[in-house]
């Protein structure tokens, strides 16, 4: 006795495809299975900000304070959107490398040649602005300089 529902009698079910969305049938149904995935907005549409990282990006060099604010306004622009800015960051890396580097060169280079000034200005009152002074190992002629 063989058995009715064996393999010899079987049969693959029947592929039923799931049904189509609200207002398609027919060869529509069909083609919409095979169609991409719909994304909320768009894809490759423009980034929010971009521009304004852009601007921020080449002030850094010239104007850090700016390109500083610039740049921060531009990543918070994209950042909401979701989006990613790679011109802000680098404004905002940039801007703050130059402002600390700027801050050194000031206290380093400005600082000494101001008090260097200074001293000048004090030992050439000493002589009268007659003669000449030593400062700092320099020999300063206080009748030309100072008049």
């Amino acid at each position: 006795m063989t058995d009715p529902n064996g393999p010899a009698n079987s049969q693959p079910p029947a592929y039923s495809p799931p049904p189509a969305p609200d207002g398609l049938s027919g060869s529509q149904a069909a083609s919409y299975s095979s169609a991409p995935p719909v994304h909320d907005g768009p894809v490759n549409g423009p980034v929010p900000g971009k521009t304004l990282g852009i601007v921020a990006f080449i002030l850094s060099f010239f104007i850090q304070l700016l390109g500083l604010i610039l740049g921060i306004v531009a990543l918070v622009q994209s950042r909401k959107a979701g989006r990613k800015n790679g011109f802000a960051l680098a404004a905002i890396i940039i801007s703050i490398v130059l402002i600390i580097v700027g801050i050194i060169v000031f206290a380093a280079v400005v600082i000494p040649l101001i008090t260097f000034a200074q001293e000048t200005v004090t030992a050439c009152q000493a002589v009268d602005f007659t003669g000449t002074v030593t400062v700092r190992g320099v020999e300063v002629n206080c009748t030309s300089s100072m008049r």
